[in-house]
């Protein structure tokens, strides 16, 4: 077992990495109290059935597994379900899931009584890796992804990784390819590892402590991403982009973020990105309609007006952000897709 520590002061937290964690969950998290648990139909029923048999006194509500879920109208619908439950402000939601679940529990606990407790059991690559730390809570709105949303450490966070296992290929891929991108503006040795050696469970442990010590070490610079903090963007953009054109179907995350890194990364080094998307099974090529996916650009968060914040990697473990007008980014990704 692992613990890596996110220091932000009283909002510091623990995220506890390890196997068969599930049925200790109260020796991390407090669960003396009423706890509001968030699942999707895709999670296996015994992953929320094992966090409320450490509760105290436990609501379990789950939603339609996929993106739709993260939306305004689920938000009330949850919301809703907390009054009834009682909770109160010391009481506490626990996220058991994928982003989305971590995504929208996260906000409702950042909302609900103006903020309550949270904890976040990520139970998907993608989660593990990258969207269960850092307080970044959010729901869609009008097609546009994370569009409503608030700042909001988790109290805890912890990462099973026997959850893994019941997750398809395609879904540890697509998880695969955040640890990717923040090897490619972070860290060379990790980008060796994609590039070099075969994906055990053990590398895949490994690989995944790794992704959280980078995030960690990011966000302790810049919580709020004021700075530093929009290196986690890389790829994202573009990214973002085509999961609103797709609306959000069709693609997993980490594939859209496997797409919008090969802009943004120096021609020199595309083919040793393509070669590592292919042995992650990632696409390496969008055979949708880009001019209408360029038009989302505008709705990016990093986006001031006709400019927009990319980062852009011309060597691995390296970056630079440079703000650049949207025609302009639009034309890099018209010349380098």
């Amino acid at each position: 077992m692992t613990t890596v520590k996110m220091n932000l002061g009283e909002r510091s937290y623990d995220i506890t990495v390890g196997r068969g964690l599930l049925s200790s969950a109260d020796k991390y998290f407090n669960l003396k109290r009423r706890v509001f648990i968030v699942t999707d139909s895709g999670v296996p029923k015994e992953y929320a059935q094992a966090i409320a048999g450490c509760a105290e006194e436990s609501l379990t509500v789950t939603v339609p597994e996929g993106e739709g879920s993260k939306s305004i109208e689920t938000y009330g619908e949850l919301l809703k379900k907390m009054i009834d439950f009682g909770l109160t402000r010391t009481d506490c939601a626990v996220a058991v899931g994928g982003g989305v679940v971590g995504d929208l529990t996260g906000f409702l606990a950042a909302s609900y009584m103006r903020g309550i407790d949270f904890y976040n059991v990520p139970t998907t690559m993608l989660s593990q890796v990258d969207s269960s730390i850092g307080g970044k809570t959010a729901v869609n709105c009008g097609g546009v992804k994370n569009i409503v949303g608030a700042f909001h450490q988790p109290k805890g966070v912890l990462v099973d990784l026997d959850t893994l296992k019941t997750l398809p290929e395609r879904q540890i891929s697509s998880g695969l390819a955040e640890a990717l991108k923040m090897s490619l503006t972070s860290d060379a040795e990790l980008f060796s590892v994609f590039e070099n050696e075969v994906l055990t469970d053990e590398v895949i442990e490994k690989t995944v402590i790794s992704a959280l010590k980078i995030k960690k070490s990011v966000v302790e610079c810049d919580e709020r991403e004021s700075g530093i903090r929009k290196i986690l963007n890389f790829g994202h953009t573009l990214g973002h982009a085509i999961e609103a054109e797709e609306e959000m179907r069709g693609f997993y995350h980490g594939e859209c973020v496997a797409l919008g890194m090969l802009p943004v990364i120096a021609p020199a080094l595309k083919s040793r990105l393509v070669a590592v998307l292919r042995k992650l099974a990632l696409p390496t090529e969008y055979k949708g309609d880009l001019e209408s996916a360029l038009k989302f650009v505008t709705h990016d968060k990093k986006c001031d007006g006709t400019k927009i914040s990319v980062v852009l990697v011309d060597e691995i473990g390296s970056y630079r952000i440079e703000k650049i007008g949207t025609n302009e980014f639009a034309e890099l990704v018209r010349e380098r897709m």
